[in-house]
């Protein structure tokens, strides 16, 4: 038995996420057939994180155990037998044991926010069109609240599956606009590395600050809202089409 680590590229626009489910287009219903055709038997997949429908990935990380030998370049194996807006783009031996998601260290989102004042057709489906004025120091002032452990109670729906709420950030920061964008474009971008994410925590994390960085919120609220509060004190959830997950660290 051999363990294998894919890394994983997905536009997420015409995805309903991650996880397999029945009628629908998900990643892993897209990827585990195209395993399955070229090992000659049911390949399920271990994922480092479940990404929601609309949400896109530049490193997402799987694992799966297989008895048979691949092809001898499984990467383009895979990547013919897939749809273009999935790539493999590294597939190879893990360590033995190696397991996506309970090896993981921590996970790195990416949000995305286009400030022009007219919408770019060509970022319509990575980046949300925010024309609206901001307070950067106030945007600021919410991320460098953010590292450490914290009660994300507030910030994953009150429907929830979860049991605990306290997770650790490790870094928080927005960067931009970026100054690589092309024409007159402005992406103001919000990363932040955790050990684990709760179900629409980054978005709604995101959706609460720029309430705060429009003015529409005190800073001081969002200190708060990150000691346990209930979801409905704290903002809506942004839209998923300009979250990316970006990153995997390991042990």
């Amino acid at each position: 038995m051999t363990t294998y680590r894919l890394d994983i590229a997905y536009d997420g626009t015409r995805f309903r996420g991650w996880a397999r489910q029945e009628g629908l287009r998900t990643v892993q219903g897209e990827l585990e057939p195209a395993l399955e055709r070229l090992f000659g038997l049911p390949v399920p997949l271990t994922v480092a994180g479940r990404t929601d429908a609309g949400v896109h990935a530049t490193g997402q990380v799987a694992s799966f155990d297989a008895e048979k030998a691949p092809p001898e370049d499984l990467r383009r194996a895979l990547n013919a037998l897939t749809a273009p807006d999935v790539s493999v783009t590294s597939a190879a031996p893990a360590p033995e044991g190696f397991d996506a998601r309970r090896w993981a260290r921590s996970r790195r989102y990416r949000y995305r926010l286009q400030l022009d004042q007219v919408a770019s057709p060509f970022e319509r489906h990575y980046a949300v069109h925010f024309p609206y004025p901001l307070d950067r120091d106030r945007l600021d002032r919410c991320a460098e609240l953010l590292p450490g452990t914290h009660d994300f109670t507030a910030f994953t729906p009150t429907d929830t599956e979860h049991v605990r709420f306290e997770r650790e950030i490790i870094g928080a920061r927005w960067r931009g606009p970026d100054p690589g964008a092309s024409g007159a474009e402005e992406i103001l971008s919000f990363e932040v590395e955790a050990d684990a994410f709760m179900r629409n925590m980054v978005r709604v994390l995101v959706g609460t600050m720029l309430e705060v960085g429009a003015g529409r919120r005190d800073p001081d609220s969002f200190a708060e809202l990150l000691t346990g509060r209930p979801r409905p004190e704290a903002g809506e959830t942004a839209p998923a089409h300009g979250l990316f997950l970006i990153g995997v660290k390991y042990r």
